[in-house]
């Protein structure tokens, strides 16, 4: 059963559909450029959100990670390998924010 996208990204696609078309289609063309595969470009993309901060961005690249192949120990190496980059603080953050969907 596919899952339901967050009430945030609904709301934006009624809002904005125009815009999201158009975001969703620059993440795809970004993934295709190159020889990346999905699994690492969701990696990448996951440890930029815990980076950023960004709660919501995290659960989703969690989320498409897995879908892509990865696995609970690859999300959680992930941002493990940010610690001495972005902080212990900000990762243990990240790392809680994974948890919400890997416990799912």
């Amino acid at each position: 059963m596919p899952r339901k996208p967050p009430k945030t990204y609904l709301t934006l696609q009624k809002k904005h559909p125009g815009i999201l078309r158009a975001v969703e289609a620059l993440g795809e063309a970004a993934r295709k450029a190159g020889p990346l595969g999905g699994k690492t470009a969701h990696l990448i993309q996951l440890a930029a959100a815990a980076a950023i901060r960004s709660e919501g961005s995290v659960h989703s690249h969690v989320r498409r990670a897995l879908e892509a192949g990865a696995t609970p120990g690859e999300i959680r190496h992930t941002l493990i390998l940010l610690t001495s980059t972005i902080g212990f603080p900000t990762v243990a953050a990240a790392l809680t924010w994974a948890e919400d969907v890997l416990k799912k």
